[in-house]
């Protein structure tokens, strides 16, 4: 939009800098041009009245000292023609020219003209790179007859010169003119686009704000048009009562699973305590009782989990990341044994330090060492490994269990969301979706991959210390 903007304001500083600039040097030539016409006509009407008695007399030799000085004074070709011969008969070249031609095409047609008793012309606009003389012709008359004619002939160099100075000096200020103007856009452009440049910075940081559950920098109003001024504190009350309503959603979601827990706790003993009070028949049903209530405990706790790391707040802090998987995996190894599933653990060389919630790095490893266990098959084995690149810690959990589809990678971070080829396998479709938001609320990568020999990996990536 800037470029924009300033685009526009190029071309109407250049469409008014042209529409002053060309006309001054058409005026400058116009000018420069009638001058050099007033002048040359002035003299040849000099000359017409000087030459009058001479050509009465049939003297027009008698002219011959004063063309000559003013030839050599002015360059000026001049010449007396008859009207009976039709041929000049005192001629002055000027600048040591030879004599002129009569028949030449630039020089009869104003001959005849004066020949027949007619005053010359106004020239035509003379231009720089136009290197054709001036040619004025005059009638003498004496009487009221035509006696015979002046033709004066004279280089236009200097006032082509004087006009090509005169341009260089408009283009010149046409350019400092330019200049000056930009100069002045440019800054008033960017005031105009401040506000615009931060409104759409903080559109960008809108939603990884509220959905990290950090509040919203507000966009401000100090600077900018009133117009976009107050488009800016619209945008900071939208965006407050949207992290405000996120954070209601979250509060709700916590509050909810927290309140859910102690009823099905309650409704488990129950079932429970009906064990051996409820006809065989029926028992069955209890115990599919029992085990969607063990069902809906799982849900609320990873809905917790869930809530805990949206809400989290802005602290990050330092954590060690081989001793959080060392420790991890010592607890996670029981339930590998117990499933005849080896857990193996490969940690960085040098310390890996990450900046994470607290806990954080403990909740994404459980979240991933639940999954990898539960879809890695007896015999088989799970791997973990903590490495340090380029600024970044990654953690790498990979199985040998099924794996997913490749249409289904992009969708495995969605809440409540399994593969079709899972339903048969416990969960709640949580885990991934908290190791996501976790990722995002520090600014990392996750990644899912289908390495060769099948099973999933699972990469995490965060900045280090």
């Amino acid at each position: 939009m800037r470029t924009r903007l300033l685009g526009m304001v190029w071309f109407l500083v250049a469409l008014l800098v042209s529409g002053l600039g060309v006309p001054l040097a058409l005026s400058v030539a116009g000018a420069e041009g009638q001058r050099l016409f007033l002048d040359r006509l002035t003299d040849l009407e000099r000359f017409a009245s000087l030459a009058q008695q001479p050509l009465t007399d049939d003297q027009p030799r008698l002219l011959r000292g004063k063309l000559d000085r003013y030839a050599d004074t002015y360059g000026v070709t001049v010449l007396v023609v008859t009207s009976e011969r039709g041929s000049a008969v005192v001629s002055a070249p000027g600048g040591g020219r030879p004599d002129l031609d009569l028949d030449d095409d630039a020089v009869r047609p104003k001959l005849d003209v004066a020949l027949a008793g007619r005053r010359a012309e106004p020239a035509t606009l003379l231009m720089p790179w136009d290197t054709d003389p001036l040619v004025l012709a005059c009638p003498v008359l004496a009487d009221g007859e035509v006696r015979g004619a002046i033709i004066t002939v004279s280089p236009t160099d200097r006032s082509r010169t004087r006009i090509t100075w005169w341009w260089i000096a408009v283009g010149a200020g046409g350019l400092l003119a330019f200049a000056l103007a930009l100069s002045l856009a440019v800054p008033v452009v960017q005031w105009v686009l401040r506000p615009v440049r931060r409104l759409d910075e903080a559109t960008g940081e809108l939603v990884s704000a509220v959905v990290s559950g950090r509040s919203v920098d507000q966009v401000g109003e100090a600077k900018g048009p009133p117009e976009l001024r107050k488009l800016s504190r619209s945008f900071d009350r939208m965006a407050a009562s949207v992290g405000d309503t996120l954070a209601a959603q979250r509060a709700f979601v916590a509050d909810a699973s927290h309140q859910l827990r102690n009823p099905l706790t309650a409704l488990k003993l129950r079932l429970v305590n009906l064990e051996g009070h409820v006809d065989r028949d029926a028992d069955d049903h209890r115990v599919a009782a029992i085990a969607e209530s063990d069902r809906l405990n799982r849900i609320l706790d990873e809905l917790l989990s869930m809530a805990r790391a949206e809400n989290a707040d802005g602290e990050l802090v330092p954590v060690d990341v081989d001793t959080v998987v060392t420790d991890r995996a010592a607890d996670w190894r029981v339930v590998a044994e117990a499933n005849d599933i080896a857990l193996d653990v490969e940690t960085a060389v040098s310390p890996a330090r990450a900046l994470v919630p607290p806990r954080g790095v403990d909740a994404i490893l459980d979240a991933l060492l639940d999954n990898a266990l539960k879809f890695t098959g007896r015999g088989s084995a799970v791997e973990v490994t903590a490495t340090v690149e380029d600024d970044r810690v990654r953690l790498t959990v990979r199985d040998h269990g099924p794996g997913l589809r490749p249409d289904e990678l992009a969708r495995a971070t969605d809440r409540f969301w399994r593969s079709p080829s899972h339903q048969n396998v416990p969960g709640s479709g949580l885990g991934l979706a908290i190791v996501a938001r976790l990722v995002d609320r520090v600014g990392g990568d996750l990644t899912l991959a289908l390495p060769d020999g099948g099973g999933l990996a699972v990469i995490v990536e965060v900045p280090a210390v």
